[in-house]
């Protein structure tokens, strides 16, 4: 691997390249046995195992087919999770999560709606799919404190451009959020481009965040 030589990133890769759920698993409970935090297991092994995977996908070093089943390993390991990361405290506070219109991946997405749970506020996950003009549809329905798009693959970025400028004109005042691996490869003349939105590029920064946002609540 190009960004860590830890050997527990390093072994989850490896038995997702093979297609190993049950020892993904197993990696994922003895890293949380091991005390490290739900927050660390996703930002310091499942991102970087899947950033790995991403790399080797578009260097044409492993199919399109082992790429889709290491990214449902992953996310099949985030629903077994779930109860772990339910909050008793709550938060008068909504969000919607989604991803940019024809963005095909969700597992980034889906763990930073897991912080947002962890943290006590009312989730709402849409995921993969949804054309823009149902999600104003639906952000009208739930009447969200804030919206979050991931986009993960730079390929979409002027879908993400012309969402967010859909969605501004229909939400002028509405907290826009925005995250996901493609915006390592987005400039700053781009990104500020995006207008008034807030982009964070890891969890941990994202908890800083949803904590100023509750504090204020």
């Amino acid at each position: 691997m190009e960004n860590t030589t830890d050997p527990t990133v390093q072994l989850f890769l490896n038995n997702l390249l093979r297609g190993d759920r049950v020892v993904c698993s197993e990696i994922t409970r003895q890293y949380l046995d091991e005390g490290h935090s739900i927050k660390e297991l996703y930002e310091n092994v499942f991102k970087l195992a899947l950033y790995e995977v991403g790399r080797l996908w578009e260097t044409n070093k492993i199919t399109v087919a082992t790429e889709h089943l290491a990214t449902a390993i992953t996310e099949g390991i985030l629903n077994e999770l779930f109860e772990q990361i339910v909050s008793g405290k709550r938060f008068n506070r909504k969000v919607v999560v989604a991803c940019v219109e024809k963005e095909q991946h969700q597992v980034g997405i889906k763990k930073g709606a897991d912080i947002f749970e962890m943290k006590g506020w009312e989730r709402y996950f849409l995921g993969t799919g949804i054309p823009t003009s149902e999600l104003i549809r639906y952000i009208h329905e739930v009447k969200p404190d804030l919206l979050a798009i991931s986009l993960s693959v730079y390929f979409n970025y002027a879908n993400l451009v012309k969402m967010v400028e859909t969605i501004r004109l229909e939400f002028p005042t509405l907290h826009i959020l925005l995250g996901g691996q493609a915006f390592a490869h987005v400039s700053e003349a781009e990104s500020s481009s995006l207008g008034d939105v807030v982009i964070l590029p890891d969890l941990y920064l994202l908890e800083k965040y949803i904590d100023t946002l509750s504090t204020n609540s």
